[in-house]
């Protein structure tokens, strides 16, 4: 018979299961699970004399032992009721098991010993029990052909639910997370509130890897399926980490860690998903540490630089050019700017390597023809900081060009939340006189309600719909109802990523107002950029298509697209 410790469960006022140990579950089979009325768990309790002894604990009468009459065969059982904080628990034992120690006695002890190995909140067991039982099996399968698998689970979206619906809300999406984590675990499996949104389960006995893979399967279906919060259905899922013990560590730090590495490659792959630990795991997370180390010191070091890529105006010339950031490590190389901006964002280095982005390009463009504009990426990070007016205006100011001559490019990531203050921030570049440009419209979270609320210059029109425009006729009319849609409403256009000739000539037969890609210019360093200037004649692009492939063969920039460094 499992000792107290091991059979210890929880019910509210109204007898249902609330929180139990995963060990119950193996005793007591499928009956055992969230929301099961006691009786269900424990049949006895059915007995009308047995209910009213429920009944009178619940009531704040004095503690119990009971005898529970056994089923097919079983063996009586002996179970001891106690008052908990909101209703009842119950801790199956053998008499034995508290012989010599009155009903208040044994009521403290396991209060106090479930408080001190479990999770208040969700009723798992916690990181101290966690860290212990990983321990301690890791000792039995060290040396041995069995092994052990650690899964840490991540919610993938549980900050936008605190957020958005409030703590309370994610307090609810834990703790039916937790139930749903344990309603999946069966005998050998044992389930950890690790921190805050984070859990764990330590398998044992099982055939590895093909067990964990099941169970981690049924964990991203299980927390895939929608939970239902205030009567609000509320999307998550989750991302999973995969280790074994003794083959990825035998102590339980070098277990934790490996499936910590593993959750992050879970995560860079796109959540929702689970990845077992590999070498080569660790060996992509060092190279992204070192990077993280080399970013901190990149900007002094005058290792970021601009490129710029022109904007063209049909039957006209160019128009201006977008600035677009660059990062030359002195080992590595050129690194994608898809790469490092993340890093930089994550690290809150975005605002200062972004204020100098800014300054840089401005005072370029001093340097160009006065008719000439340079567009500027923003991080959602630096639109969010709460201070980019004032570092706009400033910069501005110092620097002496002509507000009208910048454009601010935003992606709709930052427009996700409508509030009063982006609306205001937009409106006060606005009225200082600096362009707004909503770039990759149509590709991620595209509302018409953006357009009516925020007061955009310019949409620019993602890649993915100008690749196929010369035979893709699903391409052509979303282009076609973009190119509308924003004349109607008085915003002027840019088509991104123009390869061919083709889609230049589609373009400017469907009134596109700006084309940009590298058909019409590659991003080109500063002093070729003024060469370019003079070189390009002013007449209708198409005629001087042959200069600008000169030009472009010259100045071969390249760049994978990420907000400040995208690149067409």
């Amino acid at each position: 018979m499992a000792s107290t410790t091991d059979l210890v469960s929880f019910y509210d006022s109204n007898f249902r299961l609330t929180h139990y140990a995963a060990k119950l579950k193996s005793v007591h089979g499928r009956a055992v699970k969230a929301g099961a009325m006691v009786w269900d768990v424990y049949p006895g309790f059915l007995d009308s004399k047995l209910r009213h002894e429920l009944d009178r604990v619940l009531s704040g009468g004095a503690q119990t032992s009971v005898d529970l009459p056994g089923s097919g065969g079983e063996a009586p059982r002996s179970a001891f009721v106690f008052r908990a904080a909101d209703g009842i628990g119950i801790s199956e034992s053998i008499a034995a098991d508290y012989a010599g120690r009155s009903a208040a006695e044994e009521a403290e002890r396991v209060t106090l010993l479930h408080r001190a190995t479990h999770d208040v909140l969700t009723g798992l067991q916690n990181r101290r029990r966690f860290s212990e039982d990983l321990q301690q099996v890791l000792s039995k399968v060290d040396g041995s052909k069995e092994k052990a698998a650690l899964l840490q689970i991540d919610l993938d979206d549980f900050k936008a639910v605190n957020d958005t619906l409030g703590h309370g809300a994610g307090d609810s999406l834990l703790q039916l997370a937790a139930n749903r984590i344990r309603d999946a675990l069966q005998d050998g499996e044992s389930a950890y509130r690790y921190a805050g949104d984070e859990f764990a389960v330590i398998q044992s006995g099982k055939q590895q890897p093909a067990d964990a893979a099941l169970l981690a399967g049924s964990l991203i279906d299980a927390l895939k399926a929608p939970f239902i919060i205030n009567g609000i259905p509320v999307f998550v899922g989750a991302s999973i980490g995969v280790a074994f013990g003794p083959e990825h560590g035998t102590e339980s730090e070098q277990l934790m860690k490996a499936a910590d590495i593993a959750l992050y490659a879970a995560k860079r792959d796109g959540r929702g998903c689970a990845r077992i630990f590999n070498r080569s795991m660790a060996l992509l997370l060092e190279q992204r540490e070192n990077l993280r180390r080399s970013l901190r010191t990149a900007l002094e070091r005058g290792e970021l630089y601009l490129e710029y890529q022109p904007l063209v105006r049909p039957h006209s010339s160019v128009v201006g050019f977008e600035a677009l950031l660059r990062w030359r490590h002195p080992e590595i190389g050129i690194i994608p700017p898809s790469v490092f901006i993340p890093i930089a964002e994550a690290d809150g280095l975005m605002d200062e390597i972004g204020r100098w982005v800014l300054e840089e390009a401005c005072r370029q463009a001093t340097t160009w023809p006065s008719a000439l504009t340079v567009a500027v990426n923003l991080s959602p990070v630096q639109f969010l900081s709460g201070s980019l007016t004032d570092t706009v205006a400033q910069i501005v100011d110092s620097v002496g060009i002509r507000a009208e001559r910048l454009e601010l490019e935003i992606t709709e990531t930052v427009l996700l939340e409508q509030t009063t203050d982006n609306l205001d921030t937009l409106n006060t570049l606005n009225v200082l006189g600096i362009r707004i440009s909503l770039d990759d419209f149509g590709t991620h979270y595209s509302s018409l309600g953006y357009l009516k609320n925020f007061p955009f210059d310019s949409l620019k029109i993602d890649q993915y719909f100008v690749d196929e425009l010369e035979t893709d006729w699903k391409s052509q009319t979303i282009v076609r109802s973009i190119i509308g849609l924003a004349h109607g409403l008085g915003i002027s256009v840019t088509a991104e990523g123009v390869e061919t000739r083709g889609q230049a000539q589609w373009l400017i037969e469907h009134d596109c107002d700006r084309l940009q890609g590298h058909f019409l210019g590659r991003p080109m360093g500063g002093e070729a950029t003024l060469d370019f200037i003079k070189r390009t004649p002013l007449e209708p692009v198409l005629a001087w298509e042959d200069e600008i492939g000169r030009s472009s063969l010259q100045n071969p920039g390249r760049g994978v697209g990420a907000r400040l460094g995208s690149s067409d």
